[in-house]
Order: structure tokens, then C-alpha cells, then sequence
């Protein structure tokens, strides 16, 4: 197995997917980039530290080491946008959320390494997701992928306002039964964090090609607004960003992750 790929097998029906959380760069990349710090804005921070408690419940957990701007296993490989009309990000990304370049000129990786990006990074990371759902399938009815996400609550290059706290995504409802989701919401509106189901955020392609309901796969995707867990401040820059973790902060969030991750699991048992 890579060495950037962390995969721990739990007996649970449940895959959590962590695409977003690694900060990892090869430094044959590194040395093109504009700068460090751009190229590691826009991880998932602290995601995989928010729910460690996912081996105690039995879950599968799978997470990438690498920073999203090698290669962004929550994207379409074909290049199709998610969000047609929308600002977003490639599957090798060539801007931060904010617009901002992460090549220096000239430097931007070209269809080629793009494939072979694809080729070494992305599809292991997806050849592992399947692997795990055909095992757990083999004795189990039904499987969720629970993919996990967080990002700033505030980037007006992608949407509008501030974001909920909690954003459900199920791709309209066609990934997943839903009485799972409804089962999610129900912690959510619970919770006393602020939620939305299929808002801005209705599920990447991790969420849309593994939810296959009628084959027992069932596919949802949360998306966390960082100020749930962080002090998070109104303009990020390499002084105060990532924010630190903190335990205190992120207690009550991660009760109600795990409230959520329980759901998952009552559903497919």
C-alpha cells in the first residue's frame, strides 16, 4: 500500500472517506508552485483528528496524506464540473477557492502529468474505496460512504453568504435512501449547529459514483463550516491560517458527529 494512502478496516457498514485532509506535497511539484502555503489553503484541516472516534463505532476510515493541489480525489476525472456554471477547482487544481494561482507561470501540470497524477494518486485512492465497500457487501445488505469534508464558512469566488454549519449532501436525494438522510437531518436539526440538506454542497463525485441505493450502496456527503470547530478568522492568511485545533472548541461539533456516524451505521445494520 502507498504510503500517503491510510486506509484502518473496521467491521461496521460504514467507509468514512477523508479526500481533503493531507497536506503532503512531492517536491518536484513543490518547487513550481507559487507558494507553500496557497497550495495547502484549502485542506480539509483537522478533519481526521474530528472523528478518531470513527474506529471505536467499527467504521472503515480511508484518508489521502497528499494536499488536494496534487491531486483532488473529489473530482469528476473525466474534467466535468460538479456545479455547471459554478467557480470550482480541478482535479489537479491550478487556483485556490479564492481565485488565486498556484503555479508559477509556465508551471501548471499539462494533460499528461494530469493523466499521470490520475494514474498513481486517484484511482489507488478509489481502487481502496471500492475494495472496502466489496468486502463489507459480502456479508452486509447495505454499506454507507460517509465522505467528509470541511471548508471555510465564507469564500464569496463559490458561493454566497455564509455557509451553514452542517451541509448534507445526497446529490437530490438519488444517492442514498432516504431514510438515511432523513435519519442524518434529524441529528443535525437536533444539534443545535445550523444545517441544510442538498444546499451549496449536494455531494462530490465520490458521493455521486458510489451511491447506488438499489445495489445496497449508500453515499452522503457532510461538508463542515471550519467556525463549527475553530476560531476562524474573517480573512485567512500564513500568520492565522490553518487555525489551531482545539479540543474544547470542537467538542460539541464532534458529539454530533458522532450521533451521525451512529445513524449511519443503525441504518445499514
Amino acid at each position: 500500500m502507498a504510503e500517503w494512502l491510510h486506509i484502518r478496516r473496521g467491521a461496521a457498514p460504514l467507509i468514512v472517506s477523508m479526500p481533503h485532509t493531507g497536506s503532503e506535497i512531492p517536491p518536484d511539484i513543490e518547487a513550481r508552485l507559487v507558494s507553500p502555503w496557497l497550495a495547502r489553503k484549502d485542506a480539509d484541516w483537522h478533519v481526521e483528528q474530528l472523528y478518531d472516534f470513527g474506529a471505536a463505532l467499527g467504521a472503515t476510515t480511508i484518508r489521502t496524506a497528499l494536499s488536494r493541489t496534487v491531486i483532488d480525489c473529489n473530482r469528476d476525472p473525466s474534467g466535468r464540473p460538479l456545479y455547471p456554471g459554478r467557480n470550482t477547482t480541478e482535479l489537479c487544481p491550478t487556483t485556490t477557492f479564492d481565485g488565486e494561482d498556484l503555479y508559477t507561470p509556465g508551471e501548471a501540470p499539462d494533460a499528461e502529468e494530469i493523466a499521470q497524477r490520475r494514474a498513481r494518486f486517484f484511482d489507488p485512492y478509489h481502487a481502496a474505496i471500492a475494495a472496502e465497500i466489496g468486502w463489507l457487501r459480502e456479508n452486509r445488505a447495505r454499506v454507507v460512504l460517509f465522505d467528509a469534508h470541511s471548508i471555510r464558512s465564507r469564500i464569496p469566488r463559490l458561493f454566497d453568504g455564509e455557509l451553514p454549519h452542517l451541509n448534507i449532501g445526497t446529490n437530490g436525494g438519488t444517492t442514498c435512501d432516504s431514510r438515511l438522510s432523513e435519519a442524518v437531518e434529524a441529528v443535525c436539526a437536533a444539534s443545535g449547529f445550523s444545517s441544510v440538506l442538498d444546499g451549496r454542497f449536494k455531494g462530490g463525485w465520490t458521493t455521486r459514483h458510489y451511491g447506488r441505493p438499489r445495489d445496497g450502496v449508500h453515499a452522503i456527503q457532510l461538508e463542515l463550516a471550519c467556525r463549527g470547530y475553530v476560531e476562524e478568522p474573517d480573512d485567512v492568511s500564513p500568520d492565522n491560517w490553518p487555525a489551531p485545533y482545539s479540543e474544547s472548541r470542537a467538542a460539541d461539533l464532534r458529539r454530533v458527529l458522532e450521533g451521525i456516524l451512529a445513524a449511519c451505521i443503525a441504518f445499514a445494520s
